[in-house]
């Protein structure tokens, strides 16, 4: 494909008529004709410089960099399908998309699609701006029209002079005029049109500012063809008396005296939609008994919490999709500064704030002052700077405190004390936990989520959205149990980590679900003085920190609470010590893993506890280990060894270790016959840990050794068991021998497995050790004695980027 223009450029879409009656009508000869059709137009485009970027279904997505040829294209392309079979009709419209990595993005796109699809099969509809570059010779003005993107009207022009009927633009509608088009949500409205053509009462439900709104209105503007009688916008976000429902409805429908509502909608078919309904629930059976009176007539209802009538569909506004919230901040943004370019802070801008519609054009607006990366440092604290929306929008909609606030006092007493107090979850949480910690009772907490104050996970876990629980952390200080609640919460999650540590690695997916509460808990625990219970729930973490690519924040977490639990027992802290010598090192501080082992070993002798020695020596041996210091390593495994003999404890990790130090020394026989021992000592719960590695070390020396065929079993095993154990570091490990396996015959399949292993360490968030790392720099000096440096460096970051899944099934075509 040619390279996409950029800057100013045309966009020309185009789409059959009548597709599937057509298929009907020509049967066999449909696919002949279609073929024809794609021929035809492609080389109409090509003549003319244009540059097809995508297709859906029989629809062509071209662009051109000047106007004049994008006209003078689907003028050809028109007059070559003229007396044929296919009708298509083509909608041009000029401006400054965003180009990315995925294709063009912004409100010209939309804007083109919308023009497009206006017209009729064998009609060419062009936009005043395309007109304006191209020139007005050869082209009708058709007036201002308004289009089912719901922007302010638009100029239409027609190529030619043929007459068709009248363009399929908004009629029988009051539906309010909106600043710019609806950005992504394809998905969603898809699945809202279907819900409205199916039944008489959908609700589009979700929290203040998710977008429910402008979903309910762009699913409204698609539907007015299909009511006789119209689509009718009726806003009820002013009342609070439910009897005010009724005559709203009426007024906004034109209803004058003596005839009733009931009356002028009998045999009418219409789409009403009732925006902000929430205030009103107690009006409810007064729209069951409208719709019951109106049978022709359905409802199209936005609220935060669905009306709970029968026959009701409720829809769950989502939020935006990351691409579609960086779209729709880029937009925003470009309304006042048209030449903003989005950079990586700003992906990380919607995240932080759940990617929510409101909240993301209300960060856009801040940066008038503020650039992404000053704005996203702001954001730790979000509600406070995301105030200053558009002058013209609902006063609560103008900060996100205001719109929250809006549905806080719609809560009653019990409800607002509850969702004050679930604040103290910083992730998510089961409705047990809510009632342990918050003493919460079912039924409010249904009403929570009712009211999208609370959402559902596909496993029945329960969370906020952050900006919402921000909100609720804020009004926390109003519940005058606040501290009972947070002491609750962190005993809660000590003995849910506890327990799930007791399961191994059967337990990791509790603790993962645990992760955020038990950061809030430890730093409670922490600011309350609580060391020894912060210590046992940092080292309920340990393992899977370590082996869950958090092993930084484990550092750093452990190491804060042992700076503050001087009093706490000797026993926790030498666990304590020894497992952040381990994670220290795997992060690369081979000196702070040293000194935090030196400190374990001490410990541990001091208190006379064998076991723990034989641990703390091994880690420290692992340590020493990262400054290449291999005979003193050796010196530290085989006292490990001995003293957890002497105590009766296991010894495979040492023997695990000996294995790799042999590695990282270059004695490979060595390290094969210690990784036998290993795989022979492994029992109990990481018995699977352990055998994979020793699976691993084996490979690694064999293939060092040039016995490839004997290699590959171990290494294949080895794969397997640690992605079914998620341990992405170990999967690292695994690709730089994959990549030595594949390199004798396949130098660009190696570079992209050992790039592959780069990203799957990196993502681990540890560094290779020395026997790793000398096994990766053994197999890229090879590739760079074969390649080109400029093709290696292009496979090295391909593989970095590459999928794990993809990654391994490359590997797996090595180990066979």
């Amino acid at each position: 494909m040619s390279e996409l223009p950029s800057g100013t450029v045309t966009f020309l879409f185009t789409d059959i008529e009548g597709s599937t009656k057509l298929l009907y009508e020509l049967g066999d000869a449909y696919a002949e004709a279609l073929a024809e059709h794609r021929r035809v137009l492609r080389d109409a485009f090509a003549r003319h410089d244009g540059v097809e970027f995508g297709t859906e279904g029989d629809a062509f997505f071209v662009v051109f960099a000047r106007a004049h040829d994008a006209l003078a294209a689907a003028a050809e392309g028109q007059a070559a399908l003229d007396g044929g079979p296919i009708r298509v009709r083509m909608g041009l419209h000029t401006g400054e998309p965003l180009l990315t990595e995925e294709g063009y993005v912004g409100i010209d796109v939309h804007r083109a699609a919308r023009i497009a699809a206006a017209g009729h099969g064998g009609q060419v509809l062009v936009s005043q701006r395309t007109c304006e570059l191209a020139g007005a010779n050869g082209l009708r003005d058709l007036g201002e029209h308004r289009l089912k993107d719901l922007t302010a009207s638009e100029r239409i022009f027609q190529l030619g002079e043929g007459e068709f009927a009248p363009l399929k633009t908004l009629h029988q509608t009051n539906l309010p005029v909106q600043p710019t088009p609806l950005i992504g949500r394809e998905r969603e409205l898809d699945e809202v049109l279907a819900l409205i053509r199916a039944h008489r009462l959908v609700t589009l439900s979700g929290p203040g500012g998710s977008g429910k709104t402008r979903l309910a209105l762009q699913a409204a503007a698609e539907l007015v063809e299909e009511f006789r009688d119209g689509v009718w916008f009726v806003s009820l976000a002013a009342l609070r008396e439910e009897n005010a429902v009724l005559p709203t409805i009426a007024l906004t429908l034109g209803i004058s005296q003596p005839q009733t509502l009931d009356e002028y909608l009998a045999g009418k078919e219409a789409l009403l939609l009732l925006d902000n309904f929430e205030q009103l629930l107690d009006a409810a059976p007064q729209v069951a008994e409208l719709l019951r009176q109106a049978q022709a007539v359905k409802l199209l209802v936005t609220t935060r919490a669905p009306l709970h009538l029968t026959g009701e569909r409720e829809y769950p506004v989502p939020p935006l999709a990351d691409v579609e919230a960086v779209e729709l901040f880029v937009e925003r943004v470009r309304a006042a500064k048209p030449a903003f370019e989005p950079d990586e802070h700003v992906g990380e801008i919607c995240r932080r704030l759940d990617n929510l519609p409101l909240a993301v054009e209300l960060a856009a607006a801040r940066t008038n002052v503020l650039v992404p990366s000053q704005l996203l440092e702001r954001l730790e604290q979000s509600l406070p700077i995301l105030s200053g929306g558009a002058r013209d929008a609902p006063e609560r909609q103008r900060t996100l405190r205001a719109t929250i606030d809006w549905s806080y006092e719609l809560l009653s007493d019990e409800e607002k004390q509850l969702f004050r107090r679930l604040a103290v979850f910083a992730g998510s949480f089961e409705i047990e936990a809510a009632e342990e910690v918050c003493e919460a009772d079912l039924d409010t907490l249904a009403s929570l989520v009712d009211k999208s104050l609370l959402r559902q996970t596909a496993d029945g876990r329960f969370f906020m959205l952050a900006t919402i629980r921000e909100y609720a952390a804020e009004r926390y200080g109003e519940d005058a149990g606040a501290e009972h609640v947070r002491r609750r919460h962190a005993e809660r999650t000590l003995r849910v980590a506890e327990d799930a540590k007791s399961r191994h690695r059967e337990g990791f997916e509790v603790l993962q679900a645990e992760h955020d509460n038990a950061r809030a808990a430890l730093d409670f625990l922490v600011d309350a003085g609580e060391a020894e219970l912060a210590l046992r729930l940092a080292l309920s973490f340990g393992d899977y920190w370590f082996v869950r690519g958090h092993a930084r924040e484990g550092r750093r977490r452990i190491e804060a609470v042992l700076a503050a639990s001087e009093d706490a027992p000797a026993e926790l802290r030498l666990q304590a010590l020894t497992r952040v010598a381990g994670l220290a090192r795997v992060v690369g501080d081979a000196e702070a893993g040293q000194r935090h082992a030196s400190a374990a070993v001490a410990l541990a002798r001091e208190l006379g506890d064998d076991a723990a020695l034989a641990a703390a020596l091994r880690e420290l041996g692992d340590a020493v280990v990262g400054t290449h210091d291999y005979e003193r390593a050796f010196v530290l495994y085989e006292e490990s060894l001995a003293v957890a003999r002497a105590a009766g404890e296991s010894t495979v990790a040492t023997v695990t270790n000996l294995a790799d130090v042999a590695l990282a020394a270059g004695e490979l026989e060595s390290a094969i016959e210690y990784s036998r021992q290993a795989a022979e000592l492994a029992l109990g719960p990481n018995a699977d840990t352990a055998r994979a590695i020793s699976a691993f070390n084996t490979a690694s020396a064999l293939i060092q050794l040039g016995r490839d065929a004997e290699a590959r079993p171990h290494l294949r095993r080895a794969l397997e068991t640690v992605l079914r154990l998620d341990y992405l570091e170990l999967v690292g490990w695994c690709l730089v021998a994959a990549a030595a396996l594949a390199e004798p015959s396949d130098s660009g399949a190696a570079a992209v497995l050992l790039g592959a292993a780069d990203g799957a360490v990196e993502a681990a968030d540890v560094t290779l050790g020395p026997a790793e790392q000398r096994f990766r720099e053994l197999t890229l000096s090879k590739l760079r004695d074969r390649c080109n440096p400029g093709d290696l460096e292009e496979s090295l970051r391909s593989g970095r980027e590459l999928p794990i899944e993809d990654a391994v099934s490359l590997a797996r075509q090595y180990l066979d």
